[in-house]
């Protein structure tokens, strides 16, 4: 009877040793947690106030990619340039939306030609950065994260 009952007894005790949880510390939820996460994307594009109400990813960035754009060809409309050839180019915009909201250029591509013709370019496209209206930050985890857009605007003149 003894026998049975210690036979019993050794795999229960046995067997509590994988029972036991492992603790996991703060460092290791938190260098797993940034592993996963994709850098990359974020849960929400930063929005003007006309695009806000837009849940879609793709139709939100392209709200907010057609704002600034139509701000921006608006205010070099007003500019009127004299040039002495024709130009058909693309400019490259590298727009950083900080994480409280405010749009800073980082840094424009364009084509010597270009500047050559237009020599003030590049101050009529970081003011009319400047003038673009008030903008909600990206959003990664519930966070404002700032954000970087290359942006291709269309340059054509007579």
């Amino acid at each position: 009877m003894r026998k049975t009952l210690l036979l019993l007894i050794f795999p229960i005790l046995v067997c509590c040793k994988n029972f036991e949880t492992k603790k996991i510390s703060s460092e290791e939820v938190l260098n797993q947690e940034s592993k996963s996460l994709n850098w990359r994307e974020v849960d929400e594009y930063p929005a003007f106030e006309n695009c806000k109400s837009i849940t879609d990813l793709t139709q939100a960035r392209s709200c907010f990619e057609a704002t600034v754009a139509n701000s921006i060809y608006a205010y070099l409309a007003k500019q009127q340039p004299i040039v002495t050839q024709s130009i058909d180019d693309t400019l490259f915009l590298y727009l950083e939306i900080s994480k409280s909201g405010k749009p800073v250029v980082d840094s424009i591509r364009v084509d010597s030609m270009v500047t050559y013709q237009l020599p003030e370019l590049d101050n009529w496209v970081r003011q009319s950065v400047d003038s673009l209206p008030k903008i909600y930050p990206a959003i990664k985890r519930g966070i404002p994260v700032s954000s970087v857009f290359k942006m291709p605007i269309l340059i054509k003149a007579e």
